[in-house]
């Protein structure tokens, strides 16, 4: 067999395990497995329950809000807003709106507010959530429940996204996405979280660089020192999604910035320290998702270069055109197939669109609302 099409037939199957292999892998590793059932702490811990914003005076007071009506006793929760140099009044709001305390810091990014406010919070569990996410009632409760184990260090909850006027694929994505992490919980511990709805114990908080993210580096880094991190799935929270599927590509571009500063800097590919099956699914679900993108190009260039050496890689070569070919009418024809194919390069392409900006622009610090979510 020559090397092209070695190249070609590990770059397909590669693309394939990480996309449909893995999910039924795990499903056949945790079919014996019952998700976790947790007794309700008693006393409940303090929380606080930290908001990082930045310029968002149109939804901060409703953010807070839906923070003190939440099913959570009021002495226990501490509501915690770090405006992150906001030049308009989310800062005023979230005090008119009712927060225990608001910090009013420079411009240093979101990780850096959270670091703040993560010094400065006196709870015992730290939650965090986005200021645009709507938490239901009983999300907080269902999200310091698995702290009653003492190996949990974190837990992150089930983000809903609504459906806007518009042709993003990301909540069906994310459904998905939601599955694995469940059937992840189960087996060793989710990989990454969401910005949405999530908490930490204090003494497992870790404060990252600016260019960090406590979605992925959190499960990781706690996985490191014998802790767990679960998946909460009766933690619900609801955000309004990206309206266009150029939207999505944005906003997942500028969250790629800083992704190999975390894989490679902060030593998340190092098997040292992990469990076996963490590093199993690290490995599935974190690596080869993020090599993709380059994955897909090299399996197109040896194909390409297969051309001629029989029918199967003529027939494999016209696919990837068909595909590339139905990505492009997706700009134009609304049909599900093409969306489809739209919404998968583009996300796709995004992994490798960050890389390119870290390359050339150095780590990120700060971050800016995706448009058309407020």
């Amino acid at each position: 067999m020559t090397v092209a099409a070695i190249l070609f037939w590990a770059s397909v199957a590669l693309i394939a395990y990480t996309h449909l292999g893995y999910p039924l892998l795990l499903s056949l590793l945790t079919r014996r497995r019952r998700p976790p059932t947790y007794e309700g702490l008693d006393p409940l811990p303090k929380v606080s329950l930290i908001v990082a914003a930045h310029d968002e005076e149109d939804v901060i007071e409703a953010k807070v809000a839906n923070a003190l009506d939440l099913d959570y006793p009021r002495e226990q929760l501490e509501v915690v807003v770090a405006s992150d140099g906001s030049g308009d009044a989310t800062a005023e709001r979230a005090r008119e709106a009712g927060a225990d305390l608001v910090l009013e810091l420079p411009r240093g990014g979101k990780t850096a507010a959270q670091n703040a406010a993560a010094d400065a919070a006196g709870g015992e569990i730290l939650a965090f959530s986005d200021a645009n996410s709507v938490w239901s009632a009983a999300a907080l409760r269902a999200l310091v429940a698995p702290f009653a184990d003492p190996k949990v260090g974190y837990v992150c909850g089930q983000v809903r996204f609504l459906s806007p006027d518009g042709d993003n694929l990301e909540g069906a994505y994310w459904r998905y996405e939601m599955e694995v992490r469940e059937m992840e919980s189960r087996l060793a511990g989710v990989t990454a979280g969401n910005g949405a709805i999530y908490a930490v114990h204090r003494d497992a908080y870790v404060a990252l660089p600016p260019s960090g993210s406590h979605d992925l580096s959190f499960p990781f880094l706690l996985a490191k020192r014998g802790l767990r991190s679960r998946y909460s799935p009766d933690a619900a929270a609801e955000e309004k999604m990206v309206p266009t599927i150029e939207g999505e590509f944005a906003r997942k571009r500028r969250m790629m910035v800083g992704l190999w500063d975390i894989v490679v800097g902060e030593g998340m590919l190092s098997p040292r320290h992990y469990p076996a099956p963490y590093w199993f699914e690290l490995l599935s679900h974190r690596l080869l998702r993020y090599l993709t993108p380059f994955l897909h190009v090299v399996a197109f260039v040896a194909n390409a270069a297969l051309l001629g050496h029989g029918w199967v890689y003529s027939l494999t070569f016209t696919f990837q055109l068909c595909f590339l070919l139905a990505a492009l009418c997706g700009w134009f024809v609304p049909q599900a197939p093409f969306r489809i194919a739209r919404y998968y390069l583009l996300t796709t392409a995004s992994i490798a669109a960050g890389l390119w900006d870290r390359l050339r622009g150095g780590p990120p610090g700060s971050w800016e609302k995706a448009e058309g979510t407020r």
